[in-house]
């Protein structure tokens, strides 16, 4: 005769019986989840493995299953498949190592005309000379395993993002003067707001950079209006004229928030191509009289009046600072 079964006792927390009831109720938990949440729950309400199967709708050897491995390792962990053995990996560590090292390197410089890889450039090449370095596993690697290899070490290398080079050495040092005068600013926008008035007529301060080589584009042919039902927005002539490169003077009170712009033409100069950073780099260089786009600006925000806020009408010392900024003082 058969022996009765022994009833297993299964001890659940707080903590876990609150995840274990949500987890039970949840709609985007997976199914496996739910129904082992389900078996625990209904097995503390009452431990028959033949109940809590007809209950949830499963063998009650399923049941028992899941009961011992709550008792074995936890009711949270029950949830889940145990890991298996599986099959024993194909390529080995050390061929995936000799991948991504590949792969860090560019392709023109094993010979190939690409620039940067391709996952098929790569996976050929890594059949081609996998080999003969020793990892025959690599023999026959498919593209997408090559793309699993990759995508282990999180790299990319048909892909190219942009950095910018730090080749300034005093970077840092201007990057505290630029900030200080924003510093100074917000505090005397809040002495000003402090004292409800308006901030001080004996100072201004001018943000200043300038865009040179703007292309100067005319239109050929007049634009055409929208016309109800049959336009809906302007239409303009594809044809244009070119009138030139301008450059473009600007800058920006940060008292006031006004902007003083000046469109000037560029001085005679030779086809230089320079990076952003040089053309604020030139702020700080020597120029000629004529070559000097701020002498232009100098003059420009000397004739604005309006720089001279309230009852200020003295005429203004501009003063240039060497990182990108004007300070305009009344003498």
């Amino acid at each position: 005769m058969a022996a009765w079964r022994q009833a297993i006792e299964l001890a659940i927390g707080e903590e876990d019986l609150a995840a274990l009831g949500a987890i039970a109720r949840s709609r985007t938990e997976p199914a496996s989840r739910v129904e082992r949440a389900r078996m625990l729950l209904a097995y503390r309400e009452d431990p028959s493995f033949f109940k809590v199967g007809r209950a949830v709708g499963v063998h009650h050897q399923t049941a028992q299953r899941c009961v011992e491995r709550a008792l074995a390792f936890g009711p949270m962990a029950a949830l889940d498949d145990r890991p298996r053995p599986g099959k024993e990996p194909t390529i080995t560590v050390e061929a995936k190592a000799w991948v991504v090292d590949l792969a860090c390197r560019k392709a023109k410089e094993l010979g190939y005309p690409h620039e940067l890889w391709t996952t098929r450039l790569l996976a050929r090449h890594a059949r081609e000379h996998g080999p003969a370095q020793g990892h025959t596993c690599l023999a026959k690697l498919a593209q997408g395993t090559l793309c699993s290899i990759l995508n282990e070490q999180e790299i990319k290398p048909h892909k190219v993002r942009y950095y910018l080079e730090r080749r300034d050495p005093e970077f840092k040092q201007k990057m505290a003067e630029v900030l200080c005068v924003y510093r100074e600013v917000k505090l005397i926008k809040e002495a000003a707001a402090a004292a409800k008035q308006k901030p001080s007529d004996t100072v201004a301060i001018v943000s200043y950079d300038e865009k040179p080589g703007i292309q100067a584009l005319a239109t050929t042919a007049p634009d055409l209006p929208p016309e109800p039902g049959v336009h809906a927005t302007f239409a303009r002539d594809y044809e244009y004229k070119r009138h030139g490169t301008v450059s473009l003077l600007a800058g920006i009170d940060l008292l006031t928030g006004k902007v003083h712009a000046l469109v000037k033409d560029p001085p005679p100069q030779p086809r230089i191509h320079r990076i952003p950073q040089a053309h604020r780099c030139r702020l700080s260089d020597p120029y000629g009289d004529q070559a000097d786009p701020r002498q232009s600006f100098r003059a420009h925000l000397q004739r604005d009046q309006s720089l001279a806020r309230g009852a200020t009408r003295a005429p203004f010392r501009i003063h240039l600072h060497s990182h990108a900024r004007l300070m305009a003082q009344p003498r």
